[in-house]
């Protein structure tokens, strides 16, 4: 749909998201905050969201493009577990979503999105996309959206190698918080924290 003066209307999620690689698992960590253009769109916008029983993806770009990818990336991590007979490895969801991604360049638009792929199989592992498909696996922590150079910051000064997963946690949530305090667009009323393990996702909501 096109507006009057002839551009697209834009929904998109001012952003911040963070994923740490823990000693036993991943943390990833989302405000809540939704805006389109200068409103505030949604305080309760979900930027975690899990593909699989042990993959998630946090979410950061247009809203509409992120959804669609969630449901095909659901139906495609099905199918695999049935034809195969075995979940899909963290690498191989990356990727696949890469190759979606990357395929959506020769479309009118592309895909507007920054995502972070996180699981965990044989360990704990984080990837990293942009809207034309790179893929990248971070060996420590990343942050995608409008705050990350805020909460980066805080992770480069105070991560450490073989942190665990409760100082994992209040990491992720210190890095939100410092780019809640200083991006427009970041914000809401709550802070999300998905934890994943050998034994699965679990997702908290932590007061702001």
């Amino acid at each position: 749909m096109v507006s009057r003066d002839g551009e697209l209307p834009i929904r998109k999620t001012g952003t911040t998201t963070v994923g740490i690689i823990c000693s036993d698992g991943v943390v990833l960590a989302a405000e809540k905050k939704s805006t389109m253009g200068y409103m505030v769109a949604s305080k309760e916008a979900k930027k975690i969201v899990p593909i699989d029983t042990h993959i998630a993806i946090t979410i950061a770009g247009f809203e509409g493009d992120a959804q669609a990818l969630v449901r095909y990336m659901r139906a495609e991590l099905k199918l695999f577990a049935i034809e195969n007979k075995r979940k899909v490895t963290v690498r191989g969801a990356a990727t696949l979503l890469a190759n979606i991604l990357h395929s959506g360049r020769w479309t009118f638009l592309p895909y507007m999105v920054q995502l972070i792929v996180a699981g965990y199989d044989d360990k704990p592992r984080i990837f990293t996309l942009d809207a034309l498909g790179s893929l990248e696996e971070e060996e420590k922590f990343f942050s995608t959206g409008s705050g990350s150079p805020m909460a980066l910051g805080v992770l480069e000064s105070s991560y450490e190698e073989g942190i665990g997963i409760e100082e994992g946690k209040a990491l992720a949530i210190s890095a939100i918080k410092a780019a809640v305090e200083r991006d427009i667009a970041s914000g809401g009323r709550a802070i999300d924290v998905a934890v994943i393990t050998e034994k699965g996702i679990e997702i908290s909501r932590h007061e702001v």
